[in-house]
């Protein structure tokens, strides 16, 4: 599934500011109107990502999912046991006995599907907090930072679909706006402010379509 890569994936859109303070705006020279636009460059993704607070917040849903990623792992498992019993004994099984293995692989993959849905959706809704919740005070963050340092356009490059083709180190302002965010946001306890932790979910197991029942082995002969 989720989470490191697709911890901040519901917030991969262009971002572009016209950062020009309206006070005292009418006191601007012609010249000063003509000169050059500022532009820098910032990847929201991995700055969001990187401050403490979303590093705190990739771990507290680690440990909030871990449970049910537990237990659909667990039910992955028993879905490919049933199906290899089923290969093995294709020619030992009674019909009987393979159509009731069909039936229970069919009920277990139909619970792990569901499972994965209901876990995705959750993730999807916490995820979604997060990240609006960090989001809006980056944005403060960063609009007083290009304020304060002349910038009239900033530009996502991690958004989908961004314009940026190219943008040198020096114009890319990602690492500064994580400091400045974690100095105006510390995380309380000091938690996150470490390396950065494991991914927030690991990759829930797919969901396994039923292996068709094995076909019947050849009746055997009766003697008279």
């Amino acid at each position: 599934m989720i989470v490191n890569s697709r911890f901040i994936g519901t917030l991969a859109a262009l971002i572009m500011f016209s950062l020009a303070p309206v006070r005292g705006l009418h006191a601007q020279t012609s010249a000063a109107a003509a000169a050059p636009s500022k532009i820098a460059v910032i990847n929201i993704r991995n700055a969001i990502v990187a401050t403490a607070e979303g590093k705190q917040a990739q771990a507290q849903l680690q440990s909030q999912f871990a449970p049910k990623q537990n237990d659909l792992q667990n039910l992955q498992k028993q879905v490919e046991d049933l199906q290899r019993r089923m290969t093995e004994g294709a020619r030992t099984l009674s019909d009987d006995e393979k159509a009731k293995m069909q039936r229970e692989g069919e009920l277990l993959s139909r619970r792990l599907q569901r499972g994965n849905d209901d876990l995705n959706e959750e993730l999807n809704a916490a995820q979604g907090e997060i990240v609006d919740g960090i989001g809006r005070k980056m944005l403060e963050v960063l609009d007083r930072y290009s304020r304060e340092n002349g910038f009239t356009v900033v530009l996502d490059t991690s958004a989908q679909g961004s314009p940026v083709v190219y943008g040198s180190s020096q114009s890319d302002i990602t690492q500064d706006i994580v400091r400045l965010f974690d100095q105006a946001y510390p995380v309380k306890g000091g938690a996150g402010s470490s390396a950065a932790p494991k991914p927030a979910t690991p990759a829930a197991p797919k969901a396994a379509t039923p292996a068709p029942a094995p076909a019947p082995a050849p009746a055997k002969k009766t003697t008279p």
